[in-house]
């Protein structure tokens, strides 16, 4: 992977992840509803997974910059 493409890509994960944590930490800690209409253990549960998912895949691409 070129270095260009692949910092981008990594900070493009990296800053969605790092939101979708935040955002979703904050709503957990306020007891407000992560989706509507969904099981809030679950929602809560999928958004963290996805966020962390996220970052790994920043993490993967940065760590292909040579």
């Amino acid at each position: 992977m070129e270095s260009g493409p692949a910092i981008f890509t990594g900070a493009v994960f990296a800053l969605f992840g790092t939101g979708l944590l935040v955002w979703t930490a904050t709503r957990v800690r306020r007891r407000e509803p992560v989706a509507l209409g969904v099981n809030p253990v679950a929602s809560a549960t999928l958004a963290g997974l996805a966020a962390v998912a996220s970052l790994v895949l920043a993490a993967w691409c940065i760590a292909r910059v040579r």
